[in-house]
């Protein structure tokens, strides 16, 4: 899959730089994560201990949403069937309820809210990726202008 060809196909022109944006927010809140988990519990020894935390541990576990989100995108962008605009607006939509921090929720928006408190680089991500978010909101409603 080429991630970086969306020339004629709007579908691919939204999807891409959403899962791009997507992939960019998961690692830099893993990578928070992981500092984290250091701190407070001990040091990951090397890559396959960081691994097997990351899949296994509950530490870890809110991230797994947002790793299933990115990898659904990569299927709908593999997917023989090519996809229609109607997905990449269910996809976009389902990425803009995950990334709502909540500090009373729980789940997903809980953690998320607190990394955003507890390290300026998740809040930077999280930044670029409204501003994904409002770059796609652009296209769609140019395109709706065109119609």
């Amino acid at each position: 899959m080429d991630l970086r060809d969306t020339a004629g196909d709007p579908v691919r022109g939204q999807l891409i730089p959403l899962r791009n944006g997507l992939l960019k927010l998961h690692k830099v809140a893993l990578d928070s994560e992981r500092a984290t988990y250091e701190s407070d519990v001990e040091r990951i020894r090397n890559t396959g201990h960081f691994l097997e935390l990351v899949l296994h541990d509950p530490w870890f576990a809110w991230l797994h949403e947002l790793s299933e989100l990115i990898v659904l995108i990569d299927e709908t962008l593999d997917a023989k069937v090519p996809a229609v605009d109607a997905d990449a607006v269910r996809l976009r939509k389902q990425a803009r309820r995950l990334l709502v921090p909540d500090e009373h929720g729980s789940g997903f928006a809980k953690k998320y809210y607190e990394a955003l408190q507890r390290d300026p680089e998740v809040v930077i991500a999280h930044g670029e990726m409204m501003k994904v978010f409002a770059g796609l909101d652009g296209k769609e409603k140019h395109r709706e202008g065109k119609r």
